[in-house]
């Protein structure tokens, strides 16, 4: 990193970048990062837009409970604990300056969850995503293939409300997530679960869906955005991954997370190059596929 990258991994300095991008930008990129060489490639990339032939870039980088957990070979089921999420993001931390939000699954228990914003702040992590789900955490876009429960409207708003009583920073952000729409709940508890936690303090709402036409995405926007013009709206495009960028941020998105994608190239990647090295008994016809050993050591600065 540069010097001026330097003093932006500051805890403090790389905890409020969030917000002030967000004023700046308005609706900007996150792309999940599952370990510190998957960050480095996300803070460094940067295209030319095919609609707007603007360049543009993430913002911020998700650490995805999902791509965590898989990364290690464990279920997706709350199973790491907090202290094994935070010394990866802080292996993250020691060599990227772009800001960052956990995802939170559950929250877990209320006592517990008021100590890890604490530990989060002082990494210097900018926001933390929790869910209206209780019990066992089963991953959202199973949907109701496999149990799932949420958790009643004021528990959860007792929730958020202490998690913001134990921050010892302004900038650092509570964001509610409401999986109504994930579990078939309908749109209107969807809408009134919003509205409670945001009067309870938190300082925005994730609206997750798993319908590939996005429709009640842009319904919760516009319904939400009536009654809260201000706060933080999130959204993660997986299911409905044709919709693009703009158009989320026109319909009132601040925040738009491609919450699994780095680590499922990686997977398919490294899939087929473990099968082809078996099948052909040398690397020679797919080094053509590799990032070269010259870019590899130019990746990451101090190599060479």
């Amino acid at each position: 990193m540069k010097n001026n990258d330097i003093k932006l991994s500051i805890p403090n300095i790389r905890r409020s970048r969030l917000i002030n991008v967000i004023k700046s930008h308005g609706c900007i990129r996150i792309l999940e990062t599952h370990n510190p060489i998957s960050a480095l490639i996300a803070e460094k990339a940067s295209a030319n837009d095919i609609d707007s032939e603007e360049n543009v870039e993430y913002q911020g980088f998700w650490s995805s409970s999902l791509t965590d957990s898989v990364s290690q070979g464990k279920p997706d089921i709350e199973l790491l604990d907090i202290k094994n999420r935070i010394s990866n993001i802080s292996d993250i931390f020691e060599v990227t300056s772009k800001p960052l939000i956990i995802d939170g699954d559950t929250g877990g228990k209320i006592e517990h969850l008021s100590f890890n914003i604490r530990s989060l702040e002082r990494l210097g992590v900018s926001a933390i995503i929790i869910e209206d789900k209780t019990g066992l955490k089963k991953n959202s876009l199973l949907g109701n293939e496999v149990e799932q429960k949420q958790d009643t409207i004021e528990s959860f708003c007792t929730k958020i409300k202490k998690g913001k009583e134990s921050q010892l920073t302004e900038e650092f952000m509570i964001i509610a997530r409401v999986e109504s729409l994930i579990l078939d709940a309908g749109m209107e508890d969807a809408l009134e679960r919003a509205f409670a936690y945001s009067e309870s303090g938190a300082d925005g709402i994730m609206i997750h869906s798993r319908h590939q036409d996005g429709k009640e995405i842009f319904d919760f926007a516009k319904q939400y955005r009536s009654k809260y013009p201000d706060k933080i709206l999130v959204c993660v495009p997986t299911s409905y991954n044709e919709i693009k960028f703009d158009e989320l941020k026109q319909a009132g998105f601040n925040i738009v997370i491609y919450a699994n994608h780095m680590l499922r190239a990686a997977y398919k990647a490294m899939e087929y190059t473990s099968e082809q090295i078996l099948k052909n008994g040398r690397t020679s016809e797919i080094e053509s596929h590799f990032l070269s050993i010259k870019r590899m050591l130019d990746l990451v600065p101090g190599t060479r």
